[in-house]
């Protein structure tokens, strides 16, 4: 009878936290992968609005957006896996470009000119043409190449990703209760956080000057989580073990686009006076 009473709470209580650590037991969020099959969705940040209201504030102003380029932005934490490689995102360049996009500024390619490059060699050896079914019938039909045909930049951003650091804070509990005998019945729990950073450094040069106009520093923190729970228990000729847990990080990767994109923002700020865009930023962070 003891056992009996014993046991009723102890499987409520392992019941109803294998019920908590399951998402799927609590019902799956719309964009949730079902049969095998998920849909592409946009990528945006808690500073993506923010940069669609300076792109909407300049429109509504009649202001010029400054023609940008983008530089290297490149991991500078020196943290690499042995096993998967760098730990942080390699496209903090491709980040910076879209963000640029986002806040309506015009940009120019600076990151990769391989293919203009390719073509720049074929139009002046007059291989490349906009006609090409014309070729044998013209001797005028290939591509002119004029000076001054390449737009340039006024600004230019580049940077790196400084910091990456783990485990700057932590904490955990466990816990056990049971019968004492050896075949009696336990439940176990056991849950734990841990806190980590990400950091970037970005710049503004003038791309006819040379000189850096503006510079920012941003980090962010990412939160963890782990809980595991147990039931074990049996008799004199059987057992059983029962588990399950829960396991959650914010995105790294997506923790650098966020830093990018709010220092892009504070960046195109920065060259206009900043009570232009009030409330751009504020919206953005309470909407987030």
């Amino acid at each position: 009878m003891t056992r009996r009473r014993l046991s009723a709470p102890i499987l409520a209580l392992a019941v109803a936290g294998l019920s908590v650590a399951s998402p799927a037991l609590a019902g799956a969020p719309d964009d949730f992968v079902r049969g095998g099959r998920v849909h592409a969705t946009g990528n945006p940040t808690p500073y993506t609005a923010a940069l669609t209201c300076l792109a909407e504030r300049n429109s509504a102003l009649g202001l010029d957006t400054p023609r940008m380029a983008v530089g290297r932005i490149g991991d500078l934490t020196g943290r690499v896996d042995f096993d998967t490689g760098a730990r942080v995102s390699q496209g903090a360049s491709l980040f910076a470009i879209t963000a640029l996009a986002r806040a309506g500024a015009p940009v120019v390619e600076r990151l990769d000119n391989s293919v203009s490059q390719i073509e720049l060699d074929y139009a002046q050896r007059h291989l490349l043409s906009d006609t090409p079914e014309l070729a044998g019938q013209s001797a005028e039909n290939f591509r002119p190449i004029f000076a001054g045909q390449v737009a340039g930049s006024e600004y230019f951003i580049v940077g790196g990703i400084t910091e990456l650091n783990y485990n700057i804070q932590s904490s955990g509990l466990n816990a056990q209760v049971g019968e004492a005998a050896v075949t009696g019945l336990r439940a176990r729990g056991s849950a734990s956080d841990y806190v980590m950073n990400v950091a970037v450094d970005l710049r503004l040069v003038d791309s006819r000057s040379q000189i850096v106009v503006d510079t920012v520093s941003f980090q962010k923190q990412l939160v963890g989580r782990e809980m595991n729970l147990g039931l074990s228990g049996g008799s004199d000729s059987v057992g059983a073990v029962l588990s399950g847990g829960t396991q959650a990080v914010e995105p790294l990767q997506a923790a650098v686009r966020t830093l990018v994109e709010r220092g892009v923002f504070e960046l195109l700020t920065g060259l206009r006076d900043p009570g232009i865009y009030d409330g751009c930023l504020e919206q953005a962070e309470a909407g987030s």
